[in-house]
């Protein structure tokens, strides 16, 4: 009994030792999306203000967990009149739902360095699933910092969420773009 007891809490030790708990380095991370506008250009913008926490205990990453939160309010698309709009019951209604939130449920591999990945999209209120392209683009050890680094796409219906429902296709498009590029850093232990 008391060599099984050993067995386990070595067992455990060693994945403590490896568990991985991150928060996205903001100087080199980017949450932003595109719109079609009037069907014949596409809008960009980005959140300015959000954390991603990653967590896993495997190498393989098929246990990682994604949790974003972006504050609403730091919507940026490069113009103020367009932004103020944006943060207005008309889209997002900020004032209300000040945050977008997700959660990530699964990860799986679809070859390589790619992943699905699955979780729960909260945004204007409104919660729902979601699927997106996953992509582990590697680590490195920099200067004594553990970096990894990841870029996350998908397709989501602004419709779906309740986001600017009044406002024509023809001029915001229902299909928003959403690519996330991210680093995550900590010290290496010595």
């Amino acid at each position: 009994m008391k060599k099984l007891f050993v067995t386990l809490m070595l067992t455990a030790a060693s994945l403590t030792a490896f568990a991985q708990n991150y928060t996205n380095d903001k100087a080199h991370s980017k949450l932003g999306f595109n719109v079609s506008h009037m069907t014949i250009s596409d809008v960009e913008g980005e959140f300015k203000n959000f954390d991603v926490h990653l967590n896993f205990t495997k190498e393989d990453l098929s246990d990682a967990k994604f949790h974003v939160v972006a504050d609403i309010n730091s919507i940026n698309t490069g113009i103020d009149a367009r932004d103020t709009h944006l943060k207005s019951p008309d889209f997002f209604n900020a004032a209300k739902n000040s945050k977008l939130e997700f959660s990530s449920k699964g990860i799986t591999r679809v070859k390589g360095n790619q992943f699905k990945m699955t979780g729960d999209l909260t945004l204007n209120g409104v919660t729902k699933p979601v699927a997106l392209n996953l992509i582990y683009n590697g680590s490195i050890n920099n200067n004594g910092v553990k970096t990894y680094g990841f870029t996350v796409k998908g397709n989501l219906k602004r419709s779906d969420f309740s986001v600017g429902t009044a406002i024509p296709e023809a001029v915001v498009g229902d299909e928003v773009t959403l690519t996330s590029n991210l680093e995550f850093a900590t010290p290496v232990k010595k």
